[in-house]
């Protein structure tokens, strides 16, 4: 994945970030080192549902995914960006199925797009890259968190220097699958899943003991969620155009945090900021969360709109291989 400026007809550039619910597109130009997005667009095909334990995407799943990129291979065109110049990146649910190549074949066959699937330890440090881009980091140690509905990515950087990365399977979808049974979510389940974390995260409790970070930035997804129910609740409206970088007082996670506990999914439906994409799934991503803010002491949260897709174009910008 050796991709620069020069192997593109133009300085115009697709970018698809498939993950496990939802896939991410963008087409920027670039600049100058820099890039800007003429056009962005999320969808939900949602690929691991019903599948994802299983390791496998159903044949429903398949369908909708291809349906999803059609419908970017259709936009691309307008930009005068053919298929064939379009960067696609596989993600959890992807490389872990064991049809998860025999996907990326009827998607090449059918839409002439080529995905590249990547482990989770470049995931990782593109979401690094897609955050740095946004954020100007100083010199202490930030803790990045990217939930995904298959993986969740942690790394631990500041402005010079990326110290540690890991991507654990334990996306917002697989603890769904394994701990969110029933609506509200039962205390008992809470408490299973946090006993859970604490074993599935020992590497990151013992990064965060060697580094310790005290300012969480959250990444994309569920965090942007919970900045729009801050800003409905204390601005009276949610911005169209969110800031790349917003703050998110902890005070307002933990105001909903519990209401996710208490709440069933009408009731939380019913949270101005709240979208029906992530009513269910950000129960979990909150333990995920509260989990990680009483691991590290967090006194600050920032939330990146960036991630993966921007890290990838930052890379290209710079002229940097992707690989």
């Amino acid at each position: 994945m050796n991709y620069n400026l020069v192997d593109f007809m133009t300085k115009k550039i697709a970018v698809i970030d498939l993950g496990t619910n939802t896939f991410q597109f963008g087409i920027a130009e670039i600049d100058d080192g820099k890039f800007n997005y003429l056009f962005e667009k999320s969808l939900a095909p949602k690929l691991g549902k019903g599948g994802i334990q299983k390791k496998i995407i159903n044949d429903e799943a398949v369908e909708r995914g291809i349906s999803a990129l059609s419908d970017f291979v259709t936009i691309a065109k307008e930009y005068e960006i053919e298929a064939e110049n379009i960067l696609a990146f596989g993600t959890s649910a992807i490389r872990n199925a064991t049809n998860g190549i025999e996907f990326c074949k009827e998607v090449k066959q059918k839409l002439n797009i080529e995905i590249f699937i990547i482990d989770g330890e470049k995931e990782a440090e593109l979401i690094c890259e897609g955050v740095k881009y946004a954020i100007e980091f100083n010199e202490n140690p930030y803790l990045i968190m990217d939930i995904g509905g298959g993986s969740v990515e942690f790394i631990i950087a500041n402005n010079r220097t990326l110290f540690w990365k890991k991507s654990f399977e334990i996306g917002g979808q697989r603890l769904m699958d394994l701990f969110f049974d029933q609506d509200p979510i039962a205390p008992n389940q809470v408490r299973k899943l946090q006993n859970y974390l604490e074993e599935k995260l020992i590497p990151l409790m013992n990064a965060i003991h060697q580094y310790s970070p005290k300012t969480l930035v959250g990444s994309a997804g569920s965090f942007e969620t919970l900045v729009d129910i801050f800003n409905a609740k204390n601005n009276g409206n949610i911005s169209v155009n969110q800031p790349i970088v917003s703050q998110l007082p902890t005070e307002s996670f933990y105001d909903s945090y519990y209401k996710f506990l208490e709440f069933d999914r009408i009731e939380r439906l019913k949270i101005s900021g709240m979208i029906e994409l992530r009513v269910d799934m950000i129960v979990v991503a909150s333990v995920l969360i509260d989990f990680c803010i009483k691991v590290c002491g967090i006194n600050e949260i920032l939330v990146s709109n960036y991630a993966l897709k921007e890290g990838v174009l930052a890379k290209i910008a710079r002229n940097e291989p992707l690989a």
